[in-house]
């Protein structure tokens, strides 16, 4: 990997885009040369006030991937990058940034709220500074529109609960002659992202204790009384006593089948979560076989043309002649023949 300088980080900077291979080699680069996280993170931040609206998303991306893969390291990026982000929000907003490119970046900031990223009290410094700016710079648009991207906002800030997971994928990479594991985290798409495999598991786990693998419950309803479920039994109270009974009885069973139908209720929408969990799951494994196909057969063709190198070494060791065997002089090698020897004519 090769080292740092300003001007190697601006180039790639430069040549930087929006693919997930393009933001994980950068990242990866940048991790790496953790130590220079000052330098990089003001050159970042110098690109992002003179990018377009294209670039500065996926520059957002690329420091979506080092803070959280950073951390792993230590705190250089998570600290530098919270020095210059509400100030990078700002600027997007300036730019009177598409709805599309909004949702995105409301999106990655849901994310790093979730998963503690980043402080309360910062995350909100970059949601206002990022809403408030689009609204007020919006000028030449009318006040409906601006209440509109408000409304947006807040419908993305309820939502990371549902789709609020981000695009995951391990890769053991070799940096220096060390293997280390690298998680692409950036939030390539809106919606759809893969979970994270211990969110699955955990849903998963979660699943086997749900309500209706409550045995213990519905054994207490099937034991419920039948005339509480029959109008027809009513005339055979006998007394006010008789009627009082079975109205407790009947408000016990009201409550219990009230509280079980609302868990079930709730185990629906969890198993419906599962499903699409798992359906995006699938589908991100599927894209990495895809993935590791393509470099096995990229590396499978390095291979071969190693082999060809190794068989070609091999051939040209056997025609060279073995200086053991030549004749020696006195326990030496023959001497060469000198100039005058080779032009002798017979």
């Amino acid at each position: 990997m090769s080292g740092f300088t300003e001007s190697g980080l601006n180039k790639r900077l430069k040549e930087l885009n929006s693919s997930q291979q393009s933001i994980q080699t950068l990242s990866l680069w940048l991790i790496h040369h953790r130590k220079y996280a000052h330098t990089v993170v003001k050159i970042w931040a110098k690109e992002i006030s003179t990018g377009n609206e294209a670039k500065q998303l996926t520059l957002m991306y690329l420091a979506n991937d080092v803070i959280q893969n950073g951390k792993k390291k230590g705190p250089e990026y998570g600290q530098e990058f919270g020095k210059e982000l509400a100030k990078a929000f700002k600027q997007i907003s300036l730019n009177n940034c598409t709805l599309k490119t909004r949702q995105s970046l409301t999106r990655l900031l849901n994310i790093w709220e979730e998963r503690g990223v980043y402080s309360k009290i910062q995350i909100d410094e970059f949601k206002d500074s990022f809403a408030t700016e689009t609204v007020n710079n919006s000028t030449d648009e009318p006040p409906n529109k601006k209440v509109k991207h408000t409304e947006n906002h807040k419908t993305k800030k309820s939502k990371p609960q549902n789709n609020g997971l981000k695009k995951e994928k391990e890769v053991v990479v070799e940096i220096d002659g060390t293997k280390e594991l690298h998680v692409t985290l950036s939030p390539k798409t809106p919606v759809n992202d893969p979970p994270e495999p211990e969110e699955l598991i955990k849903a998963l786990n979660d699943l086997e204790n749900a309500p209706s693998c409550d045995a213990v419950v519905r054994e207490r309803i099937s034991k419920l009384p039948p005339e509480i479920a029959d109008v027809s039994l009513l005339s055979q109270l006998k007394g006010k006593s008789e009627a009082e009974d079975l109205l407790r009885k009947v408000n016990d069973a009201v409550a219990l089948l009230t509280d079980y139908n609302t868990r079930l209720v709730c185990e629906m929408e969890d198993r419906k979560k599962v499903t699409a969990m798992l359906q995006d799951f699938i589908q991100s494994q599927r894209d990495l076989i895809d993935q590791a196909e393509q470099r096995l057969q990229e590396y499978q063709g390095k291979l071969q043309k190693v082999c060809q190198v190794r068989q070609e070494v091999n051939t040209h060791l056997q025609n060279l002649p073995d200086l053991a065997q030549l004749p020696s002089v006195k326990g030496g090698l023959a001497p060469l023949p000198s100039a005058g020897d080779l032009f002798t004519v017979g």
